[in-house]
C-alpha cells in the first residue's frame, strides 16, 4: 500500500487549487509559450524554446507530485491536534542532549507541502519524526541517526 500522506483540510485544498490551475490555464500558458519560441527559428540554438520546454517538463512533474499527495491524503483535523502530546500536523520545539537551554529547534511533523514560515518539517515516518510522535513536553526520546543515536527533549508543543 502506498505511503499516506498526512495533511489539514486547508493543504488540501490549496493542492487541490494548485493542481486544477497547473492542468488548466498553466498547461494552456506553457503551450503558448513553446508555440511562440518555434516561430523564432533554428531550435538548436533556441534558449527561449528550451527553457519553456524545461518549464513544461518541471510543471508536470508538479502535476504528478500534486496529484500523488491528494491521491494519498489522509486529513487531520486541525481540533484533534491537543497540544499535550505530539502528533502529525504539530509544531515542536526540541532540544538535542547535552546542548545549551537556549539552543532549540523547532520542526512541524508532517508533509513538506504543510510547510509554514521558516519551520523546518520532519516526516512521521523518518527517525527524528517517528520518535517524537506521542511524546509530551518535558520528554526525552531517542531515535537512530547515521552517527549514532540521538536523544532530545521535547520543550514545546504548539
Amino acid at each position: 500500500m502506498a505511503a499516506e500522506e498526512h495533511i489539514t483540510q486547508a493543504t488540501y485544498d490549496r493542492l487541490s487549487a494548485e493542481l486544477e490551475e497547473l492542468r488548466t490555464r498553466g498547461r494552456i500558458e506553457v503551450a503558448d509559450r513553446i508555440e511562440r519560441a518555434r516561430e523564432h527559428g533554428d531550435l538548436r540554438e533556441n534558449a527561449e524554446y528550451h527553457a519553456a520546454k524545461d518549464d513544461k517538463a518541471k510543471m508536470e512533474q508538479r502535476i504528478v507530485r500534486l496529484a500523488t499527495i491528494l491521491e494519498r491524503a489522509v486529513i487531520i483535523d486541525d481540533d484533534s491536534l491537543s497540544g499535550d502530546t505530539v502528533g502529525t500536523g504539530s509544531t515542536v520545539t526540541i532540544r538535542y542532549e547535552g546542548d545549551p537551554a537556549d539552543q532549540v529547534e523547532r520542526y512541524l511533523i508532517g508533509s513538506i507541502e504543510e510547510r509554514h514560515g521558516d519551520v523546518n518539517v520532519v516526516s512521521p515516518g523518518s527517525p527524528l519524526g517517528a520518535a517524537l510522535l506521542g511524546a509530551s513536553v518535558g520528554e526525552t526520546v531517542a531515535f537512530d541517526a547515521p552517527r549514532g543515536e540521538l536523544r532530545v527533549e521535547v520543550v514545546a508543543i504548539d
